[in-house]
């Protein structure tokens, strides 16, 4: 496990939309969510690994994303899944 994430270069969407309805998955097919993840790469919202679909795990592994980010109101912190490191990142 790194301490530090090497994928940084991979992050092209840093801020959330302005609303977000829920898991983009869970939303199509009638699903439940605990917590929401932004796809750092592509701006995907899905749920979180507590919810019974995990869909922003799923689309990270599908999609080859290797960073998301909490969409969760007041938290500013990003998760890389191939270092297993948590990180906010700096403002810039």
């Amino acid at each position: 496990m790194s301490s530090t994430c090497s994928h940084l270069g991979r992050i092209s969407v840093t801020a959330l939309p302005e609303e977000i309805a829920g898991c983009t998955d869970c939303l199509a097919v009638g699903g439940t969510w605990v917590h929401l993840r932004m796809c750092q790469s592509c701006g995907h919202i899905g749920c979180c690994d507590s919810s019974p679909n995990r869909h922003a795990t799923g689309h990270a592994r599908q999609a080859g994303h290797p960073i998301v980010r909490s969409a969760e109101p007041g938290e500013d912190w990003s998760w890389c899944y191939l270092d297993n490191v948590a990180f906010v990142l700096a403002d810039p």
